[in-house]
């Protein structure tokens, strides 16, 4: 499972500061920030069953098929044998969060169990609106929105996301024996399966990796052209996310694509600075009343 997963549905925000999602979600009043730390122990425990080491497919599967069953049960009456899927629930009703994202990435979830290549862009596409486009849609709906079209933005920043961590992991799910880069792709630059395993960065590679990180960049840009004026304000947490995952973008870009022997990573600090930028720049530019920021202000 990608990194999105792990970051944003990992420990408790208070627990995982270096998290680039402990920066964004770190701004939200209370209610609000509870309710985002709710959401994403939810997609923690989601990917853990998928991420378990020493489980078999089968036991995975089985598990995640409880889960499922579970969360209906806490749906229609709040009485699951997971106390946190009780939670889920009462926030679901609370910010009147649809239920399908919700099991759309459990579906996400089953296809890291299923799968661990994608033959083209549309497969992919698929698991990235899955495994992070889910996650914006339950998002949007604590942080409150005006425009219908912020959905778009949301579907459009979490592929984004996806398709950012995909590029920066290359060789860490390749030594898992996992190749997310699209097939169809590798083909099409002559670049083999087995270069990628074996790590090998030549002029094919950074042609493949050129082509991913613009189309990478096409979705950042689909998400800023989904994007209201009237719902820039309450959406900062996630425009500091955005910041921070470009960066990572651009870093990849800076290395001329070598992510197997560079680590790339924004600093601690960076994430603070951007932030602290992003956070005053909204406020200012698009300020929202206290009325917006609360509960119900959708």
């Amino acid at each position: 499972m990608k990194e999105t997963q792990k970051n944003i549905s990992g420990q408790s925000n208070a627990q995982n500061k270096k998290s680039s999602f402990f920066y964004s979600f770190s701004m939200l009043p209370k209610e609000k920030n509870e309710a985002i730390n709710t959401v994403y122990a939810f997609c923690r425990e989601t990917d853990d069953i998928v991420d378990e080491d020493n489980a078999s497919a089968d036991l995975k599967r089985s598990k995640i098929h409880e889960w499922k069953s579970e969360l209906e049960i806490s749906i229609k009456s709040g009485e699951s044998k997971f106390p946190l899927l009780n939670k889920v629930s009462r926030v679901m009703k609370k910010f009147n969060i649809p239920s399908e994202p919700f099991f759309e990435l459990i579906k996400g979830m089953e296809l890291d169990i299923a799968k661990n290549r994608y033959n083209t862009f549309g497969e992919l596409n698929d698991y990235c609106y899955k495994v992070a486009s889910t996650v914006g849609l339950m998002c949007i709906e604590i942080f409150g929105y005006k425009n219908p079209k912020t959905k778009d933005f949301a579907v459009n920043l979490g592929i984004a996301l996806q398709l950012t961590n995909i590029l920066r992991d290359v060789k860490t799910d390749a030594k898992l024996g996992r190749i997310y880069i699209p097939l169809e792709d590798l083909r099409k630059f002559n670049y083999p399966e087995k270069e990628l395993l074996n790590f090998n960065y030549n002029e094919e590679f950074r042609k493949l990796m050129k082509f991913e990180c613009e189309r990478a960049h096409s979705y950042y840009r689909k998400a800023n052209d989904s994007l209201d004026k009237n719902d820039k304000g309450l959406m900062i947490a996630a425009r500091i996310m955005q910041h921070i995952y470009f960066r990572i973008l651009k870093k990849i870009e800076k290395k001329n694509y070598n992510v197997f022997d560079n680590e790339v990573k924004v600093s601690k600090l960076k994430k603070l600075l951007i932030t602290a930028g992003v956070y005053l720049k909204y406020k200012t530019l698009y300020s929202v009343s206290e009325d917006e920021l609360a509960v119900n202000g959708k």
